[in-house]
């Protein structure tokens, strides 16, 4: 793994990802997917109208929105793979760049599938709801360019908090069994971030930390 493979890699794991539906047919790969597509449908039916309309209408998190901001989780997920790199070439460890160059792999492929998929669903956020519009019909109505993933479904903050923290905890959870716990709780804590900032559905965090794990784990990682 290297700067210069980055871009193959990419490419390589973007061929696997779109064309992961012909896996479908195997019974290892279809029946977790069912088990995720009941899960999104029973929360886009069930508690994305409620949990829309309450964070809407909320002004609990007031104090937690201005830590956790949207700038600052992004800023937060920055730093991760920067800081392994910057160890790596300081203590000389190979491991420490290597799991910063799959980290943002891991970020890149995410990202980039969550454009295609917000540009074609263009869900509209629980933001730009009325206080008593319709938290239920909020699907292909958001406007704007294309390539700028413009929709809300899935959470892009969540795919990467979900993607870099599966890299983590994957190459550094056996010598640290803390650093699942915290790599994972950090990824709660962003999504999370992004429902009481009416950013997201619950849905949207849901998919998008199941996304950043799957592609991680299995197209990155290869595990």
């Amino acid at each position: 793994m290297s700067w210069k493979q980055l871009p193959t890699n990419i490419l390589s794991d973007q061929k696997n990802i779109w064309l992961f539906p012909a896996h479908l047919r195997h019974r290892s790969a279809l029946l977790p997917a069912l088990a995720v597509i009941g899960t999104t449908v029973a929360l886009v039916i069930a508690l994305d109208p409620i949990e829309g309309r309450y964070f809407r209408d909320s002004t609990t998190y007031l104090g937690f929105n201005r830590v956790v901001s949207g700038n600052n989780a992004s800023i937060g997920m920055a730093l991760v793979p920067i800081s392994f790199y910057a160890a790596g070439l300081i203590r000389k460890d190979d491991k420490s760049k290597k799991t910063a160059l799959l980290a943002g792999e891991a970020v890149a492929d995410a990202e980039l599938l969550t454009i295609v998929m917000k540009d074609i669903d263009r869900r509209l956020r629980p933001a730009v709801i009325g206080l008593h519009g319709n938290y239920s019909d909020t699907w292909f109505q958001s406007g704007g360019p294309w390539l700028r993933g413009q929709g809300s479904f899935p959470s892009g903050h969540t795919i990467a908090a979900a993607s870099i923290a599966t890299v983590v905890a994957r190459r550094y959870g056996r010598e640290h069994r803390w650093v699942p716990y915290v790599a994972y709780g950090l990824t709660g804590l962003v999504g999370f971030s992004r429902m009481t900032w009416s950013s997201h559905f619950l849905s949207d965090v849901f998919v998008g930390g199941v996304f950043g794990y799957s592609i991680s784990r299995f197209v990155v990682l290869r595990q």
